[in-house]
């Protein structure tokens, strides 16, 4: 498995584009808008594949000079549980580390709580529903 960072508008992009269609909208009923797609081109894309497939993806926001935001992590269904979620994880704390950020923030779906516990996040403050499904904000300290 190889894990990189994508380029916005490139055919990896698109692949990743698909996968969380597939993975966090379609499910929802959701579909991603041409300006929200528009608004990642500031993002850090991050993907991981074999070969040319994609097996699972995420993103770094910048939401302050010490702070970034994760955000779209998805992994294939059939991939899930397989260690995919966890290297995209360091990766993507690896990046944020490179780039100068301190601490790492979330919203997280409920349902992936315990995932992202695993990984070393705390949730913080109260369940909030964003895209129709229970979130928390999560956060990690960098170090």
């Amino acid at each position: 498995m190889a894990l990189k960072q994508i380029d916005h508008g490139s055919a990896d992009y698109q692949k990743m584009v698909n996968l969380r269609n597939e993975i966090l909208r379609k499910p929802l009923g959701l579909s991603f808008g041409t300006e929200e797609l528009e608004r990642e081109k500031e993002d850090v894309l991050i993907g991981a594949f074999e070969d040319e497939k994609i097996l699972g993806c995420c993103m770094l926001t910048k939401m302050n000079n010490t702070t970034c935001r994760l955000r779209q992590m998805a992994v294939q269904n059939n991939l899930q549980g397989k260690g995919i979620g966890h290297a995209l994880m360091n990766f993507a704390e690896n990046l944020a580390r490179d780039y100068g950020f301190k601490t790492m923030t979330m919203h997280a779906r409920k349902s992936a709580i315990g995932f992202y516990e695993k990984q070393g996040y705390k949730a913080k403050g109260e369940e909030f529903t964003e895209v129709t499904v229970p979130h928390f904000v999560m956060e990690k300290k960098l170090v």
